[in-house]
């Protein structure tokens, strides 16, 4: 039988969790974001959501590219052949991160390796005849994702917030 407890004895500890506050909002009502509303990062993160969410319906999904392998075709269709020196500091890739990524685009027939002709100890990063066509494709599908992000900005917050990313960047 449990053993009583006198009514003036303090309780017991709960091992039960407690109640949450009662919610001080209506459910359709913005949250608050606190601390949040300063913090770049997050901000950031939001914004990529929906950008990563326009580059796989319109560049992603359909021509089964990731974001970095466009980036790549991109930089090459624009710059010609580079090295992967070159390649791996615009990308932001470590030289194990980019050699798989060449790899994978070359394992696809998108890319080639080459010898440089000034210097026959580095390679360059060349496009394939079927790299170069997705590249144009996907430079051409990359029009109306830019005209549906360009649909909450106006020209000139969009060159602002471009070149304020670029700086957060560091470049």
């Amino acid at each position: 039988m449990p053993r009583r407890l006198p009514l003036d004895a303090p309780s017991p500890p709960s091992t039960a969790v407690p109640a949450s506050p009662p919610p001080s909002r209506a459910a359709h009502q913005p949250l608050s974001l606190g601390v949040l509303s300063d913090v770049l990062g997050y901000h950031i993160a939001q914004a990529a959501v929906t950008t990563y969410g326009t580059f796989e319906a319109h560049i992603g999904q359909p021509h089964h590219l990731r974001k970095v392998e466009y980036s790549l075709l991109m930089l090459v269709l624009a710059n010609g052949p580079l090295t992967p020196k070159r390649l791996g500091h615009a990308l932001a890739l470590s030289a194990p991160n980019l050699t798989l990524l060449l790899d994978r685009l070359q394992g696809r027939g998108l890319i080639r390796r080459e010898r440089s002709p000034t210097d026959g100890r580095s390679q360059n990063i060349v496009l394939t005849d079927d790299g170069r066509r997705l590249a144009a494709i996907t430079a051409v599908a990359a029009g109306p994702m830019e005209r549906e992000l360009d649909e909450r900005l106006s020209r000139a917050e969009r060159l602002m917030l471009i070149e304020l990313l670029r700086k957060v960047a560091g470049r």
